[in-house]
């Protein structure tokens, strides 16, 4: 799937060019021919669709691309709105070259993928059950159950690292355990199924 970037900010390309320099992609500047895509990963910024993004997501959608889209300010409800409509994943236009790269893997398999700090405030929103998941974690070793429960309540790798005392390797390798054992994907399917 060819990566395509896309913004009306040269600086936002340039630092997306530097994460993806391993990557073949390529940027185009102007709306015609982002339209014209079929089957691409299509990486852009908020601000160059704003105006149009419903109906501009249905449209590339139905072209089988699977888009990102990265805002300099990222907020949950502009995350939900953003998926509603058709983006694959939402994050900070200038996060971290590793959070670009895990982006476009999770896109590339048809998962969505949001930026961590979202996805902690998104578990967060999610009702507590009454229901018991003891039996869920009778699966887990001390440490994974510690580490599971603390995904649950929405912290990120580097915050269960800090209250642990481990490194964030660590938590992701127990997360990684975690995710296989309980057979789900990612945080928000643990936090569905353990809250």
């Amino acid at each position: 799937m060819q990566i395509v970037l896309y913004s009306d900010d040269v600086n936002l390309i340039t630092h997306w060019e530097k994460a993806l320099s391993k990557e073949t992609f390529q940027s185009i500047d102007d709306l015609a021919s982002l339209k014209n895509l079929q089957n691409c990963l299509i990486i852009m910024n908020y601000s160059s669709c704003q105006k149009e993004y419903k109906s501009l997501l249905q449209e590339l959608r139905e072209q089988q691309n699977h888009v990102l889209i990265l805002d300099r300010v990222p907020e949950l409800q502009k995350a939900k709105q953003l998926i509603k409509y058709g983006s694959m994943g939402y994050g900070n236009a200038l996060m971290r070259p590793h959070f670009i790269l895990a982006a476009v893997a999770a896109l590339r398999e048809n998962m969505l993928w949001l930026y961590p700090e979202l996805t902690s405030q998104l578990i967060l929103e999610l009702p507590e059950s009454q229901n018991s998941n003891e039996e869920l974690l009778q699966k887990l070793t001390a440490r994974e159950k510690e580490t599971a429960l603390l995904l649950k309540e929405g912290l990120t790798y580097n915050e269960i690292a800090e209250q642990l005392e481990i490194s964030s390797r660590t938590v992701k390798a127990h997360a990684q355990a975690i995710y296989k054992k309980l057979d789900v994907n990612d945080r928000i399917g643990l936090a569905l199924l353990l809250k």
